[in-house]
């Protein structure tokens, strides 16, 4: 191999692996891989605090928001965790980011919540953690595949969501569920002919970057918001769909037809934290999965932040209700 070509390879590997957040002189942070139930390899950075005793310690397993990458927001929430004594591991989901999985780019409601309990199955065999004391943060997107984990899998002992969307309601329904069952019915027609081009054609068709590369001025705040994060230095990954992908067509498919709160009461007698933005569009989210959870349950709203604001802005993300949350419920 020449010397630039190794260049080139390790320029590449140093995009990938770059984080969109300073890195912690407290924690050290490890690259692992794990399988999920479906044999799919997911790639993750664990944090683990540094100078830490032989005590075994809690563990948070994180990922999200939908379409992310572990170098974004879901990397910041599991350093900043590590730092208050947990050990966090962020991860790329199936078909995303290094995970495995073909064709890329594809989500699916069962697998991405596999995902999750597949990063717990991972932290549970690790010697430096409690695997009685395993929680579980997710975030955007992340969020719902979080509490649908959680209410199949009991060994998750809190769960939190921050700026929580039900992915599967809003590709079915839209935005404060405004899509009528004739545009609904017209959507999946398209989607399910699409299905016979790429079969054709023996390989998925792409749409377009979920945020544009310009704005015009006259998007909605939250079209502007996202921009802002994915689209600018502030979080901007090579490997992320969202600032520089895009999923397949037919990703929508399963999305549209498979709710995935169903059985959200049957998280308790385990303690919820839904923590949302006061002006984010996607509040009424956490608001209808609190007034649908059993108890304990606790909506955190926070003043004047919008949604992605619990992204990556440190004087505005809970960090230490998080770790009070998890101290008091991780026993």
């Amino acid at each position: 191999m020449s010397n630039l070509v190794s260049a080139q390879n390790a320029s590449i590997a140093e995009d990938i692996n770059k984080k969109t957040f300073l890195v912690s002189d407290k924690v050290i942070c490890q690259k692992v891989t794990f399988k999920n139930r479906y044999g799919i390899t997911l790639v993750g950075d664990l944090y683990t605090p540094k100078n830490s005793s032989d005590e075994l310690l809690p563990a948070l397993a994180i990922s999200g928001p939908f379409g992310a990458v572990k170098e974004q927001s879901s990397g910041l929430y599991a350093q900043s965790m590590a730092e208050r004594g947990f050990i966090a591991l962020a991860f790329d989901p199936s078909y995303t980011g290094e995970s495995g999985g073909e064709p890329r780019h594809v989500a699916s409601p069962d697998i991405n919540t596999e995902d999750l309990s597949a990063a717990v199955d991972f932290l549970g065999i690790q010697k430096k953690v409690d695997r009685n004391k395993i929680g579980m943060i997710g975030i955007c997107g992340f969020g719902g595949f979080a509490l649908n984990a959680a209410a199949v899998d009991k060994r998750i002992k809190a769960v939190v969501a921050t700026s929580m969307y039900d992915i599967t309601r809003a590709a079915s329904k839209g935005y404060f569920d405004k899509v009528t069952l004739d545009e609904r019915t017209k959507a999946l027609e398209q989607v399910s002919l699409q299905r016979w081009r790429d079969a054709e054609n023996g390989k998925p068709a792409y749409g377009q970057c979920p945020n544009p590369d310009k704005l015009k001025g006259d998007e909605p705040e939250f079209v502007k918001s996202y921009f802002d994060y994915y689209k600018t230095e502030r979080g901007f990954h090579p490997s992320s769909i969202n600032s520089n992908g895009s999923w397949t067509i037919t990703n929508s498919f399963s999305l549209m037809n498979m709710p995935i709160l169903t059985y959200i009461k049957e998280i308790s007698p385990r303690p919820i934290l839904l923590i949302a933005g006061e002006n984010a569009h996607s509040r009424y989210f956490s608001e209808d999965a609190y007034n649908a959870a059993s108890e304990p349950k606790e909506l955190m709203i926070i003043s004047n932040a919008v949604h992605v604001d619990l992204y990556d802005r440190l004087d505005v993300i809970p960090f230490d209700k998080l770790k009070s949350f998890f101290n008091e419920n991780l026993k």
